[in-house]
Parts: C-alpha cells; structure tokens; sequence
C-alpha cells in the first residue's frame, strides 16, 4: 500500500477541508471551488477533530463515534478505531503512525489513570504503544522527519525512541525541572531545544544539544540565560542552525504594558548568542522565519506597531515602519510576506515582495481569526471561524495580488469551526515570478466600510482638520547601500546617543539658568514696555513675579494684570 505522492501526478491545487455546523467536507482549490469527490460529505455537529498528514496523501477524522482513515490519492478507507472521545489527531511524518488524545480520566477506583494517548501503526492498525498524558498542551511526541527518533516530556525529562519503538526509551535527557522542548527539523545530526524555568534566583535558560551527546558539563552546544522568562516560545529555522527564543513574563513590572514584558533573543548551533534589539518598546506579537534560514521577520510594539527583518546578525534589513498589525506570515516559498492585523484589529493586510522590499497589495480581510497560505505560494486562505467568532463566519480565498477568487458565508444560524489546506511537501510547486497586476475575479470585491470618527454637534459644519494620535514611520531599507559610510555597532550608536542626551541636558540647563543671569539688551526697535524687561518698580514685587516666571505659573497677559493690581496694593 503506497501513501505518497511518487506513484501519481500531483493535483494542480490542494483540496480544502471546512468543518463546521454544517459537517466535515472538502473543497476543490482554485479555480474550481466545487466539492471535492475525493470525502463523502460527514453530515452533523459531531466531528470533533481532523487533520491531514504532512505528504496530504492520508486524511483522518473523528465523528464522535470513531476514528477513521482514508487514503485521499485512492479514495478508499485505510482503518476505522474505536475512539469516541479523542479530540487530537496527528500523523507522524512519513505516514508509519497515528498518534491520538483524549481526555485524560482516572479508572472507577481511583488507583490508577487510563492510557490517553495511543500510537497507531498505519499500515496495520494496531496500536503499538498507550501512554498517560495527562495535559493537552504539547500532547504529541515529537518525530525527526525521517522517523529515526522520536521524542517526549515525561515528569520533566525528554524521553527519546529510537525507530518507532516505544516498549523502551532508547535515551533521556535529564535536567532539573524541563518545562519544554522543540526537536530540530531536517535530517542528522539532530539537534534538541530544552528550556528549564528558573527558580529560587537562579535564571531560567534555554541549551541546545546534540542528540545523543547530553552529559558533561560541556555537552551543550549552546545555552542562553535570562531572568524575564515566565514561559518561552522556540523557533527552529529549517537548517536547523539557530533557535529565536521568545521570553515572555506574565506581569511587566515597570507598568508599561498590561501584556506582560517580551524579549527575543538568538542562539546559533555553533554557540553564538545574542538579544535582538528591538527599536520600539511593547509587546512581541509575532517572529517568524523565512525558509531559507537567513532572515527573519519581527513584528513589535506599542500600536501602531513594526516591523522588522532581521539576517542572522540580528542586525535590522528592512524596516517595513509602523501599521495595524500583530503577524507576520511567509510564503511557502519564501519570496513573499504578508503583514496583518487580525483578532482586535480590522483586518488589514500588506503583501510585500520580500527579494525587492515592494508591496504588491494592501487587501482587508475583517474580523478574520485564520490565516494560511496555500501550498502553490500564490493563494491565501482567511476565515472567521467560531468560537472566536460566532457571527459572520466563513471563508475567503484570495490570490496574493489582492483578489477575493473565492468566498463562503456559512448561514446565520450555523458556525464554522475549522478551515485548512491540503498540505504537501517541498518541491511540489515551483516558486512563480511575482506579479504586482490584481488577477481577475469574478467575486464582487467588497468595499471596506471606513467608520468616520465622532465629531461633536459644534464642530460637525466646520472644515475637518487632519489629527493624528501617531506619527506613521515610512518604510525603509537600513542594508548599508555602496558608497555610504558602514553603519555604527551597537556600542558605538548607544555611546553616541549618550553623548547626544548629554549635549541636549547641558543646553537645557543653559536655557534654565539664562533667565536668572544679567538680562540681555533688548534691540532698538523693542518697546520698551515689553514684559520681559518692563519692572514694576518695587523690589519685593520683582522678586514674586520673577519667581512666577520661572515656573511657568502665567502668561504675559496675566502677568501684567498682576503688575498693575500690585501697583494699585502699593499706592493704597
């Protein structure tokens, strides 16, 4: 039985999977967008959970009932388990296991819990391996894409199998409380993340090793330290030469942000590290790798926020300047990135051509909750989906030049709870020129209504002026361009700032201080009664007015007011 692609032709676009409300079914990809043969529809409420394998060629389903597997390339069902209440499904990368989760729940006597989490094999059916686990987060072993090794969290130690055979661990890794670890794509040698919280003053930490070389005080191939750390986010790049580690803390204990306080920091193989300095202050909302493991793409701070990419010197490429945005998604391919603001923001998109730093469209896509970008590196797919949203649900397809090719409204009074593309693997679909021209549709295209900013009864016949809360920054290329003089080191532009804030404290103390001084000779053509230099005559009087001055307590007008009141106290 073959579950690849190598014996048949690749369909010309991926299938769509949409389960909702309304059922499970599949969707041809464009330009069809007809129902797909391939999955007889699975009428009702109760599909809990679907997922493709990573070739796209194996499709599995839960109908609160059972679990089943189909081929999708020979259309015929594979196997059919017993699960009624599983709610995670995995495939392992080359297809030879079925990982699945359910609740975790404790036998009548209470002695002992029930296996949760069994380990299918494909080909046979037959459940290799049932473990206990009790937490949903990070349920899924983890596999090397060649399925030599696969790894898991057991008690605070990573236990590692070798050849999908699971009656005994071929190795751990054992450090003091590991809260979570990542292992590396691509092929040997491979390379595993762990991060270990830090407690009692000491610091939390992130090492990289080399598997199976754990022990030693010197085993590790990189580690990286910090205090702010809470809970941490790791991020391989595809050649696995470097890890970008998201520090986050629950509570920003300047007061800065109600989000908690984020760091990104940088830890290579060959044990280099760094903090990415990020110009703006506030929240990391997202980081993400290009696929070709040079650059990377940081969207940061307060709203409106950057944008940034980033090569592996942490030093900044491009600066995409300021917007509405919270994610940042490459391409397939890598050759083009969409920036986008979804969840509390309106939607908006910009789809930027990442080899020549152009934009190529700035298409909205309101109250989307998902974002994926086909397979073909040329469709975009975003959807509302439920229970994020529970009105306005449905789905859009779009070509990344900004045309809607393809649009679903689920009826009012059903939901959609999860859209997805057909994965497949690299090399399937060659990387295509950019085009900048919007493809032609034949969907309406939608205006975005534009909600126009409240204006008092008193203002609302008079002219509008153009009143910004923030300053938008324009995007710019911050690569050192020929002939320029090289930029300055990190140390260099902090020492020079420095001198700056220095220079600007002096020639305010100046200023500060010049009013005190003998006062200067005003002009000729000054009157003489200007307040600056006019006196009131008595001494006392002088002093108090000086002294009002330099606090900044009244204006001109006011102060002579007070001049003449103080005059009339006098004479009386």
């Amino acid at each position: 039985m073959s579950f690849s692609f190598r014996d048949k032709m690749a369909p010309s676009t991926p299938l769509l999977t949409v389960r909702g409300s309304e059922g499970l079914y599949m969707v041809n990809g464009p330009p069809h967008f007809t129902e797909s043969t391939v999955f007889p529809r699975e009428s009702g409420k109760n599909c809990k959970t679907c997922t493709f394998s990573k070739d796209g060629t194996l499709f599995a389903w839960g109908n609160g009932e059972k679990i089943n597997v189909i081929s999708v390339t020979n259309k015929g069902q594979l196997h059919s388990f017993d699960l009624p209440k599983a709610v995670c499904l995995e495939f392992s990368p080359k297809n030879t296991v079925l990982a699945t989760w359910q609740p975790y729940t404790t036998s009548k006597d209470d002695t002992a819990g029930i296996p949760n989490l069994q380990l299918y094999d494909v080909k046979t059916g037959t459940c290799l391996k049932s473990f206990i686990q009790k937490k949903m987060q990070n349920w899924c072993p983890s596999w090397s894409e060649d399925e030599t090794l696969c790894a898991r969290n057991v008690n605070n130690e990573v236990h590692f199998f070798e050849n999908n055979n699971f009656n005994t661990f071929a190795n751990k890794l054992h450090l003091k409380k590991i809260n979570d670890f990542v292992l590396s794509p691509g092929p040997q040698p491979y390379k595993v993340a762990v991060y270990v919280p830090g407690s009692k003053g000491a610091p939390s930490f992130v090492r990289l090793y080399q598997y199976p070389n754990f022990d030693g005080p010197h085993a590790a191939l990189a580690n990286k330290s910090f205090f702010k750390a809470d809970k941490v986010t790791m991020l391989w790049n595809k050649k696995a030469t470097a890890v970008l580690v998201i520090a986050s803390t629950d509570v920003d204990k300047t007061g800065a942000s109600y989000y908690g306080e984020q760091t990104l920091h940088y830890i290579a193989t060959n044990g280099e590290s760094a903090v990415v300095q990020l110009p703006k202050n506030g929240p990391i909302y997202d980081v993400v790798w290009n696929s070709s493991s040079t650059e990377f793409c940081a969207v940061y701070g307060f709203m409106p926020a950057k944008a940034t990419i980033f090569n592996l010197k942490c030093d900044p490429v491009f600066d995409f300047g300021t917007g509405p945005r919270n994610a940042a998604y490459y391409s397939p391919h890598g050759h083009i990135l969409v920036l986008a603001g979804f969840g509390n923001l309106r939607g908006q998109m910009e789809v930027w051509d990442v080899k020549n730093y152009k934009l190529i469209s700035k298409p909205v896509a309101s109250d989307s909750t998902y974002f994926a970008w086909c397979p073909d590196g040329e469709h975009i797919l975003t959807a509302t989906c439920a229970p994020r949203l529970r009105v306005n649900n449905g789905y859009k397809i779009w070509h990344y030049t900004g045309s809607v090719l393809h649009k679903y409204d689920v009826p009012s009074n059903a939901e959609l709870w999860q859209v997805s593309w057909q994965p497949f693997l690299d090399g399937i679909f060659p990387e295509k020129a950019i085009t900048y021209q919007a493809v032609p549709s034949d969907v309406p295209s939608e205006e975005p209504k534009v909600a126009t900013a409240y204006r008092p009864p008193a203002l609302r016949n008079k002219p509008v002026t153009n009143s910004k809360l923030h300053e938008e920054e324009p995007p710019q290329n911050m690569k050192p361009q020929p002939g320029n003089e090289k930029p300055l080191s990190k140390t260099a532009l902090k020492n020079q700032r420095k001198h700056e804030a220095k220079k600007a404290a002096k020639q305010e103390a100046r200023s500060d201080k010049s009013p005190d001084m003998a006062p200067t000779p005003a002009p000729q053509s000054t009157p003489r009664n200007t307040i600056s230099q006019s006196t009131s005559g008595d001494p006392e009087i002088d002093k108090k007015i000086k002294n009002l001055k330099k606090v900044g307590g009244l204006s001109e007008k006011h102060m002579c007011l007070l001049k003449e009141y103080m005059r009339i106290i006098q004479r009386k």
